[in-house]
């Protein structure tokens, strides 16, 4: 079996994740790495024995042997650096979201859909033992028809000052494409149905500088599907106990709750506090068997020649009905998303 050499482009904290992930693959190599930040270039290569590291994304595929790259840039930069490995005719591991821009957007699926790579999305969800679960079941009809979906993802709030640090630095995109773009992909993946209508609000009260920024701490989201289907949508900031991911699906005949309470382990602890139960602190932790799986679907799919279930489509969608949501509360009214 063929090695397949693989390149990291940002070492962010998700960055980080994959290049581990990569490493400890079987019948993979990470064979470079691109990041700005020459330190943590150092640190990456001592630990994984990366032969090739560079400080920039088109040196790396120039220069470095590469079967494929896997994208974990800032938001802004994901479309020219598809383009850019397409043209190296490389396979391409993609996070989330795809892009900022629709237009930029479908310039890009044009040249993803021209080439035969193989192209794969980072929504890790999908790949959540429990949410596979709870597809699982909807889709053999145990619950009956879905009527209601209820999505939130809510950062722990210790991580509130450090986001403001980096929003007055550079733009995340908005919390709605920033974070919400798991629930949007999440609820459109659950009911098999497109996004019509959403109405969104949001506050700063524990942040009243974002205020400046256009950026929200909090934000909510009330959504019609084209099948009747209502989900509602929470984004936030400020979770106290730590990570909160939690979806609920009610339907005719019964209804689920993933992650209602994201524990840690099972371990109850008794103290003055009373009757505690330890909650997952962070996504890589809540998801880390999620971004394992992914990174193994791509490599599946590079050598079966096989395109993944999830596609640069999804991608696009989620942008168009974040930027929506966006739009909706930046100008206080219903908006009906057109595609």
């Amino acid at each position: 079996m063929k090695t397949l050499k693989i390149g990291v482009a940002g070492l962010g904290r998700l960055g980080l994740i994959h290049a581990e992930n990569i490493y400890n693959l079987k019948g993979v190599e990470l064979t470079a790495v691109s990041n700005l930040d020459e330190e943590v270039n150092k640190q990456v290569k001592e630990k994984y024995k990366v032969p090739n590291v560079y400080t920039n994304y088109e040196e790396m595929l120039e220069q470095a042997e590469l079967d494929a790259v896997c994208i974990v840039t800032p938001s802004g930069f994901h479309t020219e650096h598809i383009r850019l490995a397409l043209k190296k005719n490389l396979h391409i591991f993609c996070e989330k979201p795809i892009g900022l821009e629709v237009e930029d957007i479908k310039q890009t699926i044009d040249e993803i859909e021209k080439s035969d790579r193989i192209f794969h999305l980072g929504f890790m969800r999908r790949f959540d033992e429990d949410y596979l679960y709870a597809k699982e079941m909807i889709d053999s009809g145990q619950i009956g028809d879905i009527s209601l979906i209820r999505s939130y993802s809510i950062d722990p709030i210790q991580g509130l000052d450090s986001f403001v640090n980096f929003a007055k630095k550079s733009p995340s995109g908005g919390l709605f494409l920033d974070m919400s773009v798991h629930d949007i992909d999440v609820i459109r993946w659950l009911t098999k149905s497109e996004i019509s209508t959403v109405w969104a609000t949001g506050t700063n009260k524990a942040a009243p500088e974002l205020n400046e920024l256009n950026e929200l701490e909090l934000g909510t989201v009330t959504m019609k599907l084209d099948n009747d289907v209502t989900a509602l949508l929470v984004a936030g900031r400020t979770a106290s106990h730590g990570y909160h991911v939690e979806t609920e699906i009610i339907g005719t005949k019964g209804m689920l709750r993933i992650a209602a309470s994201p524990e840690k382990n099972k371990v109850a602890v008794f103290n003055e506090h009373g009757a505690v139960r330890p909650s997952s602190q962070h996504f890589p932790e809540r998801f880390a068997e999620a971004y394992v799986n992914e990174l193994k679907d791509f490599v599946r799919c590079i050598r079966e020649n096989q395109q993944p279930e999830i596609t640069a489509i999804d991608g696009l969608r989620g942008t168009e009905v974040a930027l929506a949501c966006q739009e909706s509360f930046d100008e206080n009214k219903l908006v009906d998303i057109q595609y």
